[in-house]
């Protein structure tokens, strides 16, 4: 299954990578992958008006969107959007951040997975 890294370079500036995530054969219990260690778990629900200008991330961090769309936006301008059920992992802690807005104005609801 695919994911998008979000992660900054040496220059601060932000961007965007896909990531592979290895599912193993279960048999009657489906596709699993390895276990992944995590910390925290938050839940949080935006507004509809929800448009963060830059900022880093608060921590590393997997985002589940649970409903609603995102759009994410790099310190170098590339854009992209993102659906109900997409999983961010969210790296750029430090350096020039990135910008999220809602795509519908309509409230959104997502769960933040500390690592």
């Amino acid at each position: 299954m695919k994911i998008t890294r979000i992660f900054n370079d040496e220059n601060g500036d932000t961007h965007f990578e896909e990531v592979e995530i290895a599912l193993e054969d279960q048999g009657e219990i489906g596709f699993l992958s390895p276990m992944f260690k995590a910390s925290r778990l938050q839940f949080r629900k935006v507004p509809a008006t929800y448009d963060y200008d830059f900022h880093c991330a608060p921590q590393k961090q997997y985002i589940v969107l649970l409903d609603g769309g995102v759009e994410i936006e790099t310190s170098l301008g590339e854009k992209r959007k993102f659906q109900t059920g997409e999983i961010l992992l969210v790296e750029d802690v430090t350096g020039k951040g990135h910008k999220t807005k809602n795509l519908k104005k309509k409230e959104r609801t997502s769960i933040f997975i500390h690592i």
